[in-house]
């Protein structure tokens, strides 16, 4: 396989290229099946990367295994690296729940606990150690502010988090992550259950999210990658198992593709 340009990697127009996060060889397996083969690529500070691809070349796998995620699915296995500010966090005896808070997730689908809009982020924080209630008050406000949620459900607050509409469920959940300050937000297709207003609202909110975190975000919209993005990376099925084919600054890997396959795929032709 033709390797990937490493020096396409290293530039963006939109972003300082510092690397925050990086894949070192990474593979992944469920049970004796390959889905994902020696996947390497830096993610970088303050920058959004979309990663790309169809459907089952392992992109949603690859997004869980950079917080260790796939260790709550059994007989899956990730071998390489995955390197967080240089220390690679699936060694033997790294804290687990220290890296879910440096790394927060946002699903596919919004998640809410069956709980208020309060407890939803209090009890994320209380998980985590943070016990005194009027730093949790204000941690609830100021993460509500920040999704831009607070003003329509400050005054129901004690009303269950599953009574809002999903692009509201949904801002709550980000709300949730970002309460714990975490480092790297990754998305899993943030916005395929929602309705175009609340897309956009979601990533509207994406960019701005990205001025105080290293943003990973899957999605299958390759309109909304290319607005999104500063580096994108396509994934891709090989023989039964993903490979990353191609990756670079989102302006380039769309407008100058170097394999015929990112070409085929991001003009529509194939995928």
């Amino acid at each position: 396989m033709t390797k990937i340009n490493r020096v396409r990697i290293e530039k963006s127009d939109c972003c300082v290229a510092i690397t925050k996060l990086e894949a070192q060889a990474v593979s992944i397996r469920y049970r004796d099946r390959l889905v994902l083969h020696d996947i390497s690529l830096p993610l970088h500070k303050g920058c959004v990367t979309a990663i790309i691809g169809p459907s089952g070349c392992g992109k949603s796998s690859f997004l869980m295994a950079l917080n260790r995620l796939l260790d709550l699915v059994p007989e899956a296995q990730v071998s390489g690296k995955v390197l967080l500010d240089g220390e690679d966090i699936l060694e033997s005896g790294i804290n687990v729940t220290t890296i879910r808070r440096r790394i927060g997730m946002i699903f596919q689908k919004p998640n809410p606990f069956p709980l208020s809009i309060e407890r939803n982020i209090a009890l994320a924080l209380e998980h985590h150690g943070i016990t005194d209630p009027a730093v949790r008050t204000d941690v609830v406000e100021h993460s509500l502010q920040a999704v831009g949620l607070w003003d329509e459900v400050k005054d129901k607050l004690n009303t269950s988090g599953v009574t809002l509409s999903g692009g509201q469920q949904q801002r709550l959940c980000i709300a949730r992550a970002i309460a714990l300050q975490p480092e790297v937000l990754l998305m899993d297709e943030p916005c395929s259950a929602l309705d175009p207003r609340s897309s956009a609202q979601i990533e509207e909110l994406t960019r701005e999210l990205a001025q105080r975190f290293t943003v990973v975000i899957v999605t299958h919209n390759l309109q909304q990658a290319r607005r999104l993005s500063d580096y994108a990376a396509l994934f891709w099925n090989t023989n039964g198992y993903g490979e990353l084919i191609e990756a670079g600054p989102t302006n380039v890997l769309f407008a100058d593709p170097q394999r015929e396959e990112t070409r085929e795929y991001t003009q529509g032709t194939v995928g």
